[in-house]
């Protein structure tokens, strides 16, 4: 019997030149999966794929906000073979009240997350069902339970991906195939980095002050590391996760008040 869980399994994962993406992409070739890591830039895609274990490995730039060529470079990487495994991950929007936000940036924000995870399921689909197994994993953010402060046009996209991905574990649960939420809190990123920048420079407090803040918030007294992110999906895309769907799941050190 392997000792690898996900020996066999060809892997999708979005947004993986850093941070939460690179971590899961790491995490699933750890296991044994043939992992393509998808972004917009060629060179860092290429520095990833060199650091994934196990062999198989490939890079494909694409921009997620570009429906119509994201579309044709994922056909195209079809051509090797079925997608088992898709993982959709993209960066956050801009911080800010929802109040001040215009169209175009809620237009942006669900061109790069609700479209995009949209087409990329309609592309790996067919091969899922033809399989008669796939796991389709969203890492969106525990806003879905618990709106944040100061990520207006944030908080509307990802509680928008998180009823789309329920709504899509009821229609493909009878092919074998799951879809769930992978939810998580303030993780140790450039996207956390951002935010406390902004909340710096909006109340004047210091960066360490913010920081400080923010981890107090959290039971655990920490900030994640993408590493205990990447976990939880390798966990929903194996072998353990096979009849866990449509759920969401925090992985904030037990930051979200609600259950």
């Amino acid at each position: 019997m392997s000792t690898e869980p996900l020996q066999g399994q060809r892997a999708l994962v979005c947004g993986a030149t850093q941070g939460i993406g690179r971590a899961v992409a790491m995490a699933l070739a750890g296991e044994g999966a043939r992992v393509t890591v998808l972004a917009r830039k060629a060179e860092a895609l290429a520095q990833v794929v060199a650091a994934l274990p196990g062999e198989g490995h490939r890079a494909l730039p694409a921009d997620l906000s570009e429906t119509a060529s994201l579309e044709e470079a994922v056909g195209k990487a079809l051509a090797d073979g079925p997608f088992t495994i898709l993982v959709n991950n993209a960066g956050g929007p801009p911080p800010g009240p929802a109040h001040r936000a215009v169209v175009p940036e809620f237009e942006q924000a669900f061109r790069l997350h609700l479209f995009a995870f949209h087409s990329l399921v309609r592309l790996v689909l067919p091969g899922m069902r033809e399989a008669g197994h796939g796991r389709i994993v969203n890492i969106i953010s525990t806003s879905v339970k618990q709106p944040l402060p100061d990520l207006g046009v944030s908080n509307t996209v990802r509680a928008s991906v998180a009823n789309w991905a329920k709504t899509l574990a009821n229609e493909l649960g009878p092919w074998n195939i799951t879809v769930n939420n992978v939810l998580p809190g303030a993780t140790a990123t450039e996207r956390l980095e951002a935010i406390i920048r902004a909340k710096a420079e909006r109340t004047g407090a210091s960066e360490e002050e913010v920081a400080a803040h923010m981890r107090a918030e959290v039971p655990l007294r920490r900030f994640a590391r993408p590493e205990e992110v990447a976990a939880a999906v390798a966990f929903l895309a194996g072998p353990g996760g096979s009849y866990i769907s449509g759920i969401n799941l925090p992985v904030d050190g037990g930051r979200t008040a609600c259950l």
